[in-house]
């Protein structure tokens, strides 16, 4: 039985993971993070449907929360200052104002900082590593 929440992300998409190598350096959540391409989203009870389209926060109990819930999650798992905006967040009606941004950003993440064409692509879609393209 895992002891450390599991936070999944999308290991393809550029913003995704710069905003994961932040939370790693700065906000140093107590958990493991794995890109979704490389985790057992089957004993974590989840599938890689779920994972292309939101972040995940899964429980040691198995229990997932996605989306801004799991940015809650993993600034309360942080604590010291972190804790508090994390608990913020998981409170109405900033909760249902963060689903909102939360989407916003997701559904935009391909013209974020870092973020590329492929990351707009469903993961089946997009360009395998080293791939050139012929569209300059």
């Amino acid at each position: 039985m895992r002891t450390l929440p599991v936070l999944i992300y999308d290991g393809d998409c550029a913003f995704c993971t710069s905003s994961v190598l932040f939370v790693e350096r700065h906000v140093r959540p107590r958990c493991e993070i794995t890109p979704w391409q490389f985790a057992d989203l089957d004993s974590l009870g989840t599938t890689s449907e779920r994972a292309e389209y939101e972040l995940l926060w899964v429980t040691p109990t198995g229990v997932t929360h996605g989306g801004a819930q799991a940015v809650a999650k993993l600034l309360m798992s942080a604590g010291r200052g972190w804790a508090v905006p994390g608990a913020l967040l998981a409170m109405p009606p900033l909760r249902w104002i963060a689903h909102g941004v939360y989407r916003l950003i997701a559904n935009n993440r391909q013209r974020m900082p870092g973020g590329t064409p492929a990351c707009a692509l469903p993961a089946d879609r997009r360009p395998a590593p080293g791939a050139t393209s012929s569209h300059a």
